[in-house]
């Protein structure tokens, strides 16, 4: 059964999407099966892993509102091992359509149910907000990786984020956890990269992923190829970070 895990941080400029598109694509290479959830309306992990966003006629929008089966929505990716579950522009009503629904937390654990023993990891890339996507995909998982920005300003909004997960813990996922917190757009020559890493690896300790994804040209590049940084410059900087903090993640041995 796969381990669910969602990528979450309601501030935008982070590195979510980045870490959904090249953290799944990282384990993918390791052979274990991948399904990557585009829960974000914007689509961009859907462009990211080679998905024409304007030939999708059907995504995660009509798993959750209209109950379509979600394994007639799933497409194949470059990678063997690493599907897809498109976003639409569609998914932007979502939250509108399910305001009256006394089911709407679960929405998305419902959608997922049906086909979580056919993968080994699904990672889920939430909107840049603490909206009820984002509650949806947090209920639906077993656990949060939180990507934190190496720059100034990057622990605000934080105490907000853990509060949500807390808040969903105690009333609809009491299985949640907090998978990691990642620091990404790390510059060694920085010393203020420096500080917040400090800073964060002080007040957060064992919670802090060893890996640490620096700013790297090549990273920042290949979602316009519509590509995983691995299979654009598998020898950058950005594809050995996402590789490593796959195999810290791997490593932990933690499929349900």
């Amino acid at each position: 059964m796969a381990r669910i895990i969602s990528v979450a941080n309601q501030k935008g400029g982070v590195g979510k999407t980045t870490t959904a598109i090249n953290l799944a694509a990282s384990i993918a290479i390791a052979e274990k099966r991948v399904l990557l959830i585009d829960f974000d309306p914007q689509g961009n992990a859907t462009s990211g892993v080679g998905v024409v966003k304007n030939e999708v006629k059907t995504g995660i929008y009509h798993a959750l509102i209209q109950h379509r089966d979600i394994k007639e929505i799933v497409r194949d990716t470059e990678l063997s091992f690493l599907r897809v579950v498109p976003s639409t522009i569609d998914l932007i009503g979502a939250e509108i359509e399910l305001v009256d629904d006394p089911e709407r937390e679960y929405r998305l654990k419902e959608a997922l149910n049906v086909i979580k023993n056919e993968y080994d990891y699904i990672l889920i890339d939430c909107p840049p907000s603490l909206s009820l996507l984002t509650v949806n995909a947090l209920t639906a998982s077993d656990s949060v990786i939180i990507p934190l920005q190496c720059e100034y300003y990057a622990l605000e909004g934080l105490s907000q984020l853990l509060n949500t997960l807390d808040l969903v813990k105690k009333n609809l996922n009491p299985m949640l956890e907090i998978e990691g917190i990642l620091l990404t757009m790390f510059d060694s020559r920085n010393n203020l990269s420096h500080q917040v890493a400090d800073e964060v690896k002080n007040h957060f300790n064992s919670k802090v992923f060893n890996t640490i994804i620096s700013r790297n040209v090549r990273l920042s590049e290949s979602p316009s190829f519509g590509k995983p940084v691995l299979l654009y410059d598998i020898v950058s900087k950005g594809a050995i970070n996402y590789m490593e903090l796959a195999k810290e993640i791997i490593s932990r041995g933690r499929i349900h």
